[in-house]
């Protein structure tokens, strides 16, 4: 059985003060509840704490040697304690983000600075990787929310679609878009460098598809930065998100819509179990009021 922490406080006021009647005083208690408190710390230890000298009580050998312990054991519950009031005033708390890059360079930026400003406590720390990697650590619970393109699924989990994002062709400065956007045909035609792997590249290989057509682009890359730094430099066309381009404003390369139109779809992913802490809530509403 652990140490009673009240147990202790009563036998520091009893020793402190002297007298059972006294630390009854202080505590609102009476002084046979104090008694109790006193002889079952002693029973607990199987050593005598406390003995009378004259009027006064004063604590054994023993006694002297719990108090420093006390004292210490005392200081350091209160400052747990303390401690602990942000969280339960929802002043601060932790969340852990799973992003992919996109997403954890141009759109979780704001929305953690908005959800900082309105809890300045809040601790909020991002792990970047691909989609599958993101949804085992966050059914491990070694996240508490994922921020990725979907579709994604599992018997476990929550998926909310919050920001609808236009995927645009990239090429360099000064490039000839086609009226109305390059399709599908057009595309195919030129030295294309895309994002390896993840939702987003299905979704633009099923826009690129054509009958009895395998999609193999000149080059692939894990980091959408990248590939914009190539394009900006001509070694050819890509379709990326329109978070990446859009903030151009060196005028590096050239964007356009597709033709058709290509989008993808963000989604906030969690537990269904997960606990919602005012963090976690917080951090919620500032990425569903997201604007691109």
């Amino acid at each position: 059985m652990a140490l009673n922490l009240d147990q202790l406080a009563t036998f520091v006021n009893v020793a402190d003060l002297g007298s059972f009647t006294a630390a009854a005083d202080k505590e609102g208690l009476t002084q046979p509840a104090v008694s109790l408190q006193v002889k079952g710390l002693e029973q607990r230890l199987g050593v005598r704490l406390i003995e009378r000298v004259g009027r006064r009580a004063q604590p054994t050998a023993a006694g002297l040697e719990l108090l420093a312990h006390s004292r210490r054991l005392l200081q350091d519950a209160a400052a747990a304690e303390e401690a602990m009031m942000p969280h339960r005033d929802g002043a601060s708390g932790r969340v852990r983000i799973g992003s992919g890059g996109t997403a954890s360079i141009h759109l979780l930026p704001r929305a953690i600075a908005a959800a900082r400003k309105s809890m300045p406590g809040l601790e909020i720390t991002v792990h970047i990787g691909n989609a599958d990697d993101i949804l085992r650590d966050l059914e491990a619970n070694s996240l508490d929310i994922a921020v990725i393109a979907l579709p994604a699924s599992g018997r476990n989990l929550e998926i909310e679609p919050f920001y609808e994002e236009e995927l645009l062709a990239v090429a360099p400065a000064g490039s000839r878009m086609p009226d109305g956007g390059p399709d599908a045909a057009f595309m195919r035609d030129r030295t294309l460098l895309l994002y390896e792997g993840g939702n987003t590249r299905r979704a633009i290989d099923a826009w690129l598809a054509a009958p009895d057509t395998r999609i193999r682009p000149a080059m692939e890359f894990g980091s959408i930065e990248a590939i914009k730094e190539l394009v900006a430099v001509g070694l050819g066309w890509s379709i990326l998100p329109g978070l990446a381009v859009k903030r151009d404003r060196a005028g590096l390369v050239t964007t356009s819509s597709l033709q058709p139109k290509l989008t993808r779809r963000l989604g906030m992913v969690l537990r269904r179990d997960k606990h919602l802490t005012r963090g976690l809530r917080e951090m919620m509403k500032c990425l569903r009021a997201f604007e691109g």
